[in-house]
């Protein structure tokens, strides 16, 4: 019995730290699932047994003393992230409009609040949402198409270009609006037919999501994947990015094919595509949901297989390109490709000529989220990167912006990398997002 007393006590004073240190990163995006009831859950049972504690008496030891005060730490703890977090957003909202015109273009959030993320659109502090499964779960499409209306209505109200509205609908595995939208099978299961067949069916795909976003009212799709299918098994630990069921093939010919007739039917609606996700993480062993990763395949090899798709369809379409968080080491060893200037500025722009939208992959991935994001961002903006994802957890749009917001203070924003972006993203969205938001619009009042 008294064994069990002793153990029973040391997993008191473990749950303790634990709780002490989930207090105290309450905003970390790991502990998301801890915000709002989890929150208040841990701070009612570390009072709780604050006051168990007590009246036995613990309190009478030094031990029990310390017990104690450690119990007495998470509501603190706690309390105090918060009201980081409160002075980061407050600074964050009252940025001054040339603030907000210069660097909010340049931001895309996913969002659960609609009321908060129409102050931020209301306020030019982004430039566009991104919609997932938790803005449609329990809800019809009627309800989402008719919230990204009114997003639009106070752009239109604010004197502001319409919003970039992206989802991620890629088929398979991945399609974070189906249910209710049409679950579409991934681009993979087409390889095994004709190539006129693979197009034919490749296309049908990007018209049915093209005409599904569009009636929503979104006017970007992050697919397709371009990354070439890596072998079987290659990374065991690998239980987010799942390339391997996401990728359509191993030949760059075949993956090219498929994507160019999936993206022609994709902006038949006025959807535009995402290639994704350059430099390519086919060959990466490390999922950049938690870690950084490396690719430290030649350039030369590089060029001539997994950059073949990228090239190809960048070529026939309006796409839109992802850049990973992945080291290309044999061009910048010192940074992960999204924000290294070596690979978006030296060889996107300035080797390939591409001169339309690069986005960052989202910047709450561990990759760079738990590395210096701020220093991340603001290279990323140098670098010539227009978007700048913020998707898994929206709230840490304010710690992200806040980062541009005082380097821009600061003086270390190129501002003609600044200039340059808005010009590409006013050519690449101008049309496609006046005809989804007047679509969106339309369809909401008739319903």
């Amino acid at each position: 019995m008294q064994f069990l007393r002793r153990i029973g006590l040391i997993l008191v004073w473990l749950a303790a730290s634990l709780a002490a240190v989930a207090a105290a990163n309450k905003n970390d995006p790991y502990l998301l699932a801890l915000r709002g009831a989890g929150n208040i859950a841990l701070v009612i049972a570390s009072l709780t047994i604050v006051v168990v504690l007590l009246r036995r008496r613990r309190w009478r030891s030094v031990a029990g003393k310390l017990l104690v005060v450690l119990w007495c730490l998470p509501p603190l703890l706690m309390s105090a992230a918060h009201l980081r977090f409160e002075l980061r957003k407050h600074d964050v909202l009252s940025a001054s409009a040339a603030e907000a015109r210069q660097l909010g273009p340049h931001f895309m959030v996913g969002y659960s609040s609609l009321a908060e993320v129409a102050g931020l659109a209301e306020q030019g502090l982004i430039g566009g949402v991104y919609v997932t499964r938790h803005n449609i779960r329990g809800r019809t499409t009627k309800v989402l198409r008719a919230e990204i209306a009114a997003l639009q209505d106070k752009r239109r109200a604010a004197g502001l270009p319409p919003l970039v509205v992206a989802a991620d609908q890629e088929g398979g595995i991945v399609g974070h609006l189906a249910p209710p939208l049409t679950k579409v099978p991934a681009l993979a299961t087409l390889t095994g037919l004709a190539p006129d067949d693979q197009q034919a069916k490749a296309e049908e795909f990007g018209r049915i999501h093209g005409r599904e976003l569009s009636e929503l009212g979104v006017n970007l799709n992050l697919a397709p994947v371009l990354d070439l299918k890596p072998p079987a098994r290659r990374n065991r630990l690998d239980f987010h990015t799942l390339i391997g069921q996401r990728a359509i093939a191993t030949d760059p010919v075949v993956v090219s094919t498929i994507a160019s007739a999936y993206v022609r039917g994709l902006e038949e609606s006025g959807v535009g595509a995402t290639l994704k996700h350059f430099p390519g993480i086919g060959r990466v062993r490390t999922d950049t949901h938690h870690f950084s990763a490396n690719l430290d395949t030649p350039v030369k090899e590089l060029e001539a297989t997994d950059w073949l798709p990228f090239r190809e369809v960048l070529s026939h379409s309006r796409s839109a390109l992802m850049v990973g968080h992945v080291t290309l080491t044999a061009v910048d060893p010192d940074r992960a490709a999204s924000h290294s200037k070596r690979v978006v500025d030296g060889i996107i722009r300035g080797k390939w000529g591409y001169q339309s939208v690069v986005m960052t992959d989202d910047l709450v991935m561990g990759a760079i989220y738990q590395n210096d994001v701020c220093k991340a961002v603001v290279e990323a903006i140098n670098a010539g990167v227009d978007l700048l994802l913020v998707a898994y957890d929206g709230a840490q749009f304010y710690r992200v912006f806040a980062c541009a917001l005082e380097g821009s203070r600061q003086g270390k924003l190129d501002t003609a990398m600044l200039r340059a972006s808005e010009a590409r993203l006013e050519r690449a969205f101008a049309t496609e997002q006046a005809r989804a938001a007047s679509r969106a619009v339309s369809l909401a009042r008739q319903n």
